[in-house]
């Protein structure tokens, strides 16, 4: 592993270039970096007012860090030099490598750097605000802090707009990947977290170069108390073969992505907004928050909104305990009902020690608190009298040890200043009810499994179909329960005297034989039945009675997480249905049984009125008995069961598709 403390933390910055690098200068001088700028340029003799070395041997000493902003070609023997000098690192800002398609430049690059770290190519850099040390060539929206979250993107525009936050989060770095030649996003993520004065880490991921060393990454920040949060962009699937399953069409659209993360334990959010007030609750409260939750306001109105606000999120509201009601009741009076989500009505508004039994009573019996509360506008209004019932939020936080989230319905009503003395009282501002809930439920479900790590991914490879008949005796030797059936390469040699009517008839060779036509049911005999155009043989099976559900269970082989599993409602309706779950392997028998209880229509397996409940414990037997069978043989890219015909007793793989590597 790199040492990147010098880059990351420098006590003394070369900046190369002309425009750029007098950008870079000036936002040091701005931020109070108090070690040594030396601008490096062949002509010139100052730059922003400094004055210039001709040439980096000329420095007084090998430079902490360089900010290199001069063309691609230059870079790369600017980069050698540096290396053999004992500089501690550089930031390349030139554009024009493999995303311009010249091939073979980056690798020259990495090679140029031999062991010193270089973040990029067509990289912003690093902005540390902890220490005023900026490789940084643009605006930005950040002050000094004592501590706070780091920033991790691989786009420069989209952390630049991070920075112009007014939300009161404090961040102590920012940080671009650019192109990643050689620090990639694991081991920059890392290096951040190591610095004791970082709470948390928000990222802004378009790709994951290294699964399992980001699930390490990931792990050891939980155990340090660092919580991640994660926006992944360019969800669409990618496609590991020409070949279409219900499998991969299930499982696109990041489904992937997102159960890596969950697997990892990181925090997945959809917007900025909702990174940013994930990682304030990270950096007061720490990786997770628990799920029983309350919700305190003044208005009928607003209980209702956050109730109904919080249901697509899964944010339950349990119910006060018989204590909590008794002493609300007792500070509150008859009138007001005693419920969660509370409206605690406003004969205590301006009362700040009645307001703080309140909050305190009600908090305590919980994991956190909503309080939800929209001062006035300072500019046309006087908001001094929400000053009690601030007050109040934060002594509740203090005498619980709580975490209290203070939420504006509404961002703008939650000014900078005010946000950020709360924060300083240990209370969470959250602006904007909506996207509060968000965060809040990123938070809670930010768990992950200690030690989990992906398998490793294969390469592509060409593929061949192993026909079904083939397929049900692998899956049959592995210990999933198929019907009993016999096949033969025509309809003549088919004998089904050993078998109980009635009958399955198929047609092997397809992927997909009911859009084939290659599926009859219901046969009582096989007299008469035509041959299959395009069958490349026949397979005649007893017909599975008695079915609870139709099961869809794939596991498919992944160029980035190593393989997934989907699992949902399955049949000829698998994908208008679109009722799945996926999630990354390795998994447990227990993880199975909760993707299965997560499904929108887990009710049809559960008994719903009166219905027969599904052999849900041989479903997650089947899945594990599958994850084994896939775990042994790398020749196996996918394996797919649609459907899996689940029972009261038992269930049983009526139809198989198994991709396999064409030697």
């Amino acid at each position: 592993m790199r040492d990147l403390s010098r880059l990351l933390r420098p006590r003394s910055i070369a900046v190369l270039g002309s425009g750029w690098a007098a950008n870079v200068i000036e936002q040091c001088a701005k931020m109070g970096f108090d070690g040594p700028v030396w601008p490096v340029h062949p002509t010139r003799d100052a730059i922003a007012g400094v004055p210039c070395f001709r040439s980096l041997a000329d420095l007084p000493a090998p430079p902490d860090a360089t900010f290199i902003g001069v063309n691609r070609h230059a870079t790369l023997d600017v980069v050698a030099e540096l290396a053999a000098m004992g500089a501690g690192g550089a930031t390349c800002f030139a554009s024009g490598w493999e995303e311009a398609g010249e091939a073979g430049l980056q690798e020259r690059l990495v090679a140029a750097a031999g062991d010193m770290p270089i973040l990029g190519p067509n990289c912003y850099g690093v902005i540390n605000y902890l220490d005023g040390a900026l490789l940084w060539p643009d605006q930005h929206g950040g002050v000094r802090v004592d501590r706070g979250v780091a920033l991790l993107s691989q786009s420069s525009n989209i952390v630049i707009n991070l920075t112009m936050q007014a939300r009161a989060l404090p961040v102590a770095y920012v940080a671009c990947l650019g192109n990643a030649a050689q620090v990639g996003l694991a081991e920059l993520a890392g290096a951040l977290l190591a610095d004791p004065r970082v709470t948390a880490l928000g990222m802004y991921v378009e790709g994951i170069d290294d699964a399992a060393a980001f699930a390490a990454l990931a792990q050891s920040a939980r155990a340090a108390g660092k919580g991640i949060v994660c926006i992944k962009s360019g969800k669409t699937e990618l496609s590991r073969t020409a070949a279409a399953s219900h499998t991969a069409s299930l499982a696109g659209g990041g489904a992937a992505s997102s159960a890596f993360l969950r697997a990892c334990g990181v925090a997945e959010v959809s917007t900025p907004a909702e990174l940013i007030e994930t990682l304030k609750i990270f950096h007061s409260c720490g990786p997770q928050i628990g799920r029983r939750v309350c919700s305190l306001s003044c208005s009928g109105g607003e209980a209702g909104l956050v109730a109904d606000l919080a249901a697509p999120f899964g944010i339950d509201f349990p119910p006060p305990s018989e204590g909590q009601r008794q002493r609300l009741g007792d500070i509150l009076g008859p009138i007001v009902t005693i419920a969660n989500p509370l409206d605690y009505h406003t004969f205590i508004w301006g009362d700040g020690p009645r307001t703080t039994d309140v909050f305190t009573t009600m908090l305590a019996g919980y994991d956190a608190g909503i309080f939800i509360i929209d001062p006035p506008r300072p500019d046309r209004c006087d908001p001094s009298s929400f000053q009690p019932a601030l007050d109040a939020i934060t002594a509740a936080a203090q005498a619980t040890g709580k975490p209290a989230f203070a939420v504006a319905s509404l961002p703008e009503n939650f000014d900078e200043g005010l946000a950020a003395s709360m924060m300083g009282g240990g209370v969470v501002p959250m602006m904007g009810l909506e996207t509060a809930l968000g965060a809040i439920c990123a938070a809670q479900t930010a768990a992950g499994r200690a030690g989990w790590r992906p398998w490793v991914a294969l390469p592509l490879r060409a593929l061949r179909l192993r026909d079904e008949s083939s397929a049900k005796a692998l899956l049959a030797a592995a210990g999933v329960a198929v019907p009993k059936g016999v096949s033969a390469p025509d309809l003549a040699g088919l004998d089904v005297s050993g078998l109980t009517a009635p009958f399955v008839l198929k047609g092997l060779g397809f992927a997909h034989k009911t859009e084939a036509g290659a599926v009859r049911l219901g046969l009582s005999s096989l007299d008469g039945q035509a041959p299959m155009a395009g069958a490349t043989g026949y397979l005649a099976e007893e017909m599975v009675t008695g079915t609870v559900a139709e099961l869809l269970v794939g596991l498919r082989r992944d160029p980035v997480y190593g393989a997934t599993l989907t699992l949902g409602f399955g049949g000829v309706t698998a994908e208008l249905l679109a009722d799945t779950q996926t999630l990354v392997l390795p998994v447990t028998a227990e993880e199975v049984d909760g993707a299965l209880r997560r499904l929108r229509l887990w009710p049809l397996l559960d008994g719903y009125r009166g219905r027969a409940r599904a052999d849900t414990g041989a479903v997650v037997a089947a899945v594990m008995a599958l994850q084994s069978l896939l775990k042994a043989r790398d020749d196996i890219e996918e394996i797919e069961i649609n459907p899996l015909m689940v029972r009261a007793q038992g269930a049983v793989a009526v139809d198989a598709v198994i991709w396999e590597a064409d030697t």
